[in-house]
């Protein structure tokens, strides 16, 4: 090397493989942390269909389906299943002769497959009805 010039200096092979190797570990990490965050938003947004549903059949009773002791159920978009059942609790049954009002406990189930694991909700509630004497 003459007097005056600079040597060529870059980076050796095994500094460039060093930095491949950080640089491929570095993105599978990223990877996987947005999918999880993707994936949980589905389920969140899954969640959140379920509970509609079910909110909106449980003030369907007495409306869209009678309130009686018994059940019904259906399903919604093909993905989500949904349950009701109602059924007169024991302690409000009505006195002979006269017309009494009847306490129901009124319950919803919604069931959906996501990613081969069975989820399901459930909300339930009391609704008050006039009963026919006997």
């Amino acid at each position: 090397m003459a007097k005056g010039q600079k040597a060529c200096r870059g980076f050796s092979l095994l500094e460039v493989l060093v930095a491949f190797v950080v640089l491929a570990l570095t993105l599978s990490v990223l990877m996987r942390i947005f999918s999880g965050g993707a994936r949980n938003a589905m389920l969140a947004n899954d969640y959140s269909r379920a509970v509609l549903i079910a909110e909106s059949k449980l003030e369907a009773v007495g409306i869209e389906f009678p309130l009686s002791a018994g059940g019904a159920s259906g399903e919604v978009d093909e993905k989500f299943g949904w349950q009701l059942s109602a059924q007169l609790l024991p302690d409000t049954a009505p006195v002979q002769g006269a017309v009494a009002n009847g306490l129901y406990q009124v319950e919803v189930s919604v069931t959906w497959d996501e990613s081969g694991k069975q989820r399901a909700i459930s909300l339930s509630s009391q609704r008050l009805a006039q009963l026919n004497p006997s």
